[in-house]
């Protein structure tokens, strides 16, 4: 049987992962110190937890987007690696706990047959970029903001900027000026809008900088009112750049990007990013695709459920899309969804919707392109497995973190 190390395409990728296998391997020699390891297992997803000799692993899902394909394959992961829960996270992530730290390079390589990564999921780097839920689907956007972000995402995936920063960098995207994605709470966030520009509607971000929550939380200040969208990766490493360089490091708890804007002003910080602006390409085109939607071929022939269950389910957890179909909102009660659920969803994606699932930020699960004849299918389909829960993203539907337990 080939090892990882031949499966995997992407020589970088491949790279990563050996590279990790070495260092845990060293660690375990005691040839590299705690601090250093730590630094490294961090920027690839892998998080200690206070049981011995277990750790909890971080699966980096860029805006939260997923089809069935990765979905079964992070299933496969925590039941064979894991003990088959899996936690959605305010990020949009998803983790798995009790990970055998010997064994994370080959989970890693698992996950990247189906090109899902556990790089810079958890350290001083750029975060997951996330994004409102109802990104690409909501009436009232004027653009899908995820093709811009997925742009950042890459662009910034193992760029030598952003590995040894002295803090965790955060960044988001809301696609309408509700700011459902709380840009306002980033160190970086950017509102979709759109302005006509010579004659043209061009697609650009009301942008917020240096938000922040914590025990010292801040608003964020508002940077510009439009930035085109080609000038969002300059921009942003600009922001990124002036962070590594003059960002603490020595002071954890008043290392975060809105620190140090508290000690230089607002006005002064801006003044650095600029100067490192102009040292930088003023643009960076983005190839702009709206993402295609498949439609499923089943259709369903009985009539609709007209139960008051069914109603008020419709009520609270099911939203109408701007191409005329509808998404469902799945209450997940503290983010926690076992894999034996989850598979029958990746299942049920295919079949009933058009295969497109997102992690929300309220540690729910959104289906997405589904024709309001199978409304009813999957009402039956979700209350057979207690996921039919009414109140999808309301006052009643608490988000929690894990880490009191691990």
């Amino acid at each position: 049987m080939k090892s990882f190390r031949t499966e995997i395409e992407d020589p970088i990728v491949e790279q990563d992962i050996i590279e990790l296998e070495r260092k845990i391997a060293l660690f375990k020699h005691g040839k590299i110190d705690e601090e250093r390891f730590r630094s490294l297992r961090l920027a690839r997803g892998v998080y200690g937890q206070r049981q011995p000799g277990v750790q909890m692993v971080r699966i980096k899902v860029p805006f939260g987007k997923l089809n069935a394909r990765k979905l079964r394959r992070i299933c496969a992961v925590a039941d064979e690696y894991s003990t088959g829960r899996l936690h959605i996270t305010t990020r949009q992530d998803i983790q798995i706990h009790y990970v055998a730290l010997d064994r994370t390079p080959q989970l890693w390589a698992e996950l990247e047959k189906d090109q899902v990564t556990l790089r810079e999921a958890c350290g001083n780097t750029v975060r997951n970029v996330t994004a409102s839920a109802t990104s690409g689907i909501d009436p009232a956007e004027p653009f899908d903001p995820r093709p811009y972000a997925d742009a950042l995402f890459r662009y910034f995936l193992r760029n030598p900027i952003c590995q040894e920063m002295g803090r965790k960098f955060k960044i988001a995207f809301s696609n309408t000026s509700a700011d459902t994605g709380l840009a306002f709470m980033h160190d970086l966030g950017f509102i979709a809008k759109t302005e006509v520009i010579n004659g043209l509607p061009t697609h650009g971000f009301q942008v917020w900088v240096g938000g922040g929550l914590g025990s010292q939380s801040l608003h964020a200040f508002q940077q510009s009112d439009f930035l085109p969208a080609d000038q969002l990766i300059p921009f942003t490493e600009a922001v990124l750049r002036v962070f590594e360089r003059y960002g603490e490091r020595n002071r954890r708890m008043k290392a975060r990007l809105k620190f140090l804007i508290k000690d230089w002003g607002f006005e002064p910080f801006m003044e650095k990013v600029e100067e490192e602006r102009q040292v930088l390409p003023e643009h960076f085109p983005i190839v702009y695709q709206e993402t295609l939607v498949r439609l499923p071929s089943y259709s369903n022939g009985h009539p609709p459920t007209e139960t008051d269950a069914y109603k008020l389910w419709k009520n609270t957890n099911v939203l109408p899309q701007k191409n005329g179909l509808f998404a469902i909102g799945l209450k997940v009660r503290l983010g926690d969804i076992y894999t034996k659920e989850a598979l029958q969803i990746a299942d049920w994606a295919e079949q009933f919707s058009g295969d497109e699932l997102t992690l929300t930020i309220d540690q729910n699960l959104l289906i997405r392109h589904i024709p309001e004849d199978l409304l009813p299918v999957w009402y039956e389909k979700l209350h057979s497995i207690g996921l039919a829960d009414i109140g999808f993203n309301t006052f009643n539907d608490i988000t929690a973190c894990p880490g009191t337990d691990t």
